[in-house]
C-alpha cells in the first residue's frame, strides 16, 4: 500500500555532505539509515493514527507524517531507547502538529472588519477541548486495539460501571477471570496508549 510519500533512493551525489540544509549537516549515512529505519517500520501506522486526527484529510495526514519524520531526523537524540519507545515520541509529536495546525486555523477569521475582529476575538478557540477530543480519539484506537475479551470486560467494569462480580454474571464467565482479564486489559491499554504519546 502506498500512502503518497516519496520514495528516497540513496544518494547518488557525494559532495552533498558538504552542503547545509537550515544549519544541520546534510544526513550522514547513520542518519539516514535511522530515516529510513523510523519510515520502514513507523510511517504506515503514524499515517493511519494521523488520518483518524485529520479527520481523513490524506493530504494533511501526508504533510503531518512528513513533517513529524523531518524533525525525528532533527532531534536524532529523541530516540534513545532510555526515553521511551521510538513511536510514542513519533505520534506526540504529530499530535501536536495537528493540535497547532487546527488553532492556526481557528485563529483566523472569516471576515474583515472591526464587528468581526472584535468577535474573533471573544471566541477563543478552547484549547483544552481541541486537546481533549484529540485525546479521546487516540483513547479510542488504543481501546480498539486491545483483544475482544478485554475490551468487553474493561466495558463492563469501567464504561458501564459493574462491579467484578456483576461484570462475571454479565458476560458469563468466573468471577477470577473477570479480575485476571481486566489486569491484563489495563496492562495492554498503558502499552497502547504509552504508543500513542498518551502517559496514562
Amino acid at each position: 500500500m502506498h500512502w503518497g510519500f516519496p520514495k528516497r533512493g540513496p544518494r547518488t551525489d557525494p559532495d552533498r555532505s558538504s552542503h547545509r540544509v537550515s544549519g544541520k549537516e546534510t544526513l550522514s549515512t547513520a542518519d539516514e539509515e535511522l530515516l529510513r529505519t523510523l519510515y520502514a517500520e513507523h510511517a504506515g501506522a503514524l499515517f493511519h493514527y494521523v488520518l483518524r486526527l485529520t479527520s481523513g484529510d490524506w493530504q494533511w495526514a501526508e504533510d503531518v507524517v512528513q513533517e513529524t519524520l523531518l524533525r525525528a531526523w532533527q532531534h536524532p537524540a529523541a530516540f534513545d531507547p532510555a526515553r521511551g519507545p521510538a513511536r510514542a515520541w513519533l505520534c506526540t509529536v504529530a499530535r501536536h502538529l495537528v493540535i497547532d495546525a487546527h488553532r492556526a486555523r481557528q485563529a483566523r477569521p472569516t471576515e474583515v472588519g472591526g464587528e468581526a475582529l472584535q468577535r474573533a476575538a471573544e471566541q477563543t478557540p478552547g484549547e483544552d477541548q481541541i486537546e481533549q477530543a484529540l485525546q479521546s480519539w487516540a483513547v479510542a484506537d488504543a481501546v480498539r486495539s486491545l483483544s475482544p475479551d478485554h475490551r468487553a470486560v474493561l466495558l463492563e467494569t469501567y464504561y458501564r460501571g459493574r462491579t467484578m462480580a456483576e461484570a462475571a454474571q454479565v458476560l458469563g464467565i468466573p468471577l477470577g477471570t473477570v479480575k485476571s482479564r481486566t489486569y491484563y486489559a489495563l496492562h495492554a491499554l498503558r502499552l497502547a496508549l504509552q504508543e500513542r504519546g498518551i502517559e496514562p
